[in-house]
């Protein structure tokens, strides 16, 4: 199956916007790691409506005038991995979470790992907001953008006093 993408420019680098018929299945980052997200055949297209939509809502959302997104979503993983990328959608603007967090409220509090496993593998950061997961001493810790995008992104909901975990 082909998907559509298209780029955008942002403050935290130029992210890549992928759909999925008609949701949005992906938002990869600059430096991507190789086959974190598996997306197939891919053909570019910016007049695609869910991706001229993502880049409208996300636009608003660098801009600090939007705090959430009303988007359609195509997330493609496991069973687990979808219940983890879920609870990333309950965590609200300007609140962060612990993977222990997550793994409690998806009913499964030893799998703390695999639940940073999951994190570490959201085909749709930034709307799905795995950069709000943080370690358990409230320190940052690793990010598929790096932790510079994390850092800003958790500022810019102002999240500021938030230190690197090392």
């Amino acid at each position: 199956m082909s998907s559509a993408y298209t780029f955008m420019p942002s403050p935290v680098g130029c992210l890549t916007l992928v759909a999925r018929n008609e949701r949005l299945a992906a938002v990869l980052w600059e430096e991507e790691r190789e086959n974190r997200v598996r997306l197939g055949e891919l053909h570019r297209d910016d007049q695609h409506p869910v991706l001229r939509e993502t880049v409208h809502q996300l636009g608003e959302y660098f801009a600090g005038s939007r705090r959430c997104f009303e988007l359609p979503l195509d997330f493609a993983g496991t069973e687990f991995q979808r219940q983890v990328w879920a609870a990333l959608l309950t965590i609200p603007f300007g609140q962060t979470r612990s993977y222990s967090d997550i793994a409690r409220q998806i009913g499964n509090p030893s799998a703390v790992r695999a639940v940073g496993a999951a994190n570490g593998r959201n085909p749709i950061s930034i709307i799905a907001p795995c950069h709000r997961v943080i370690g358990a001493s409230g320190g940052l810790t690793g990010f598929a953008g790096g932790l510079p995008a994390k850092q800003y992104l958790l500022a810019l909901e102002g999240r500021q006093s938030l230190a690197l975990d090392v």
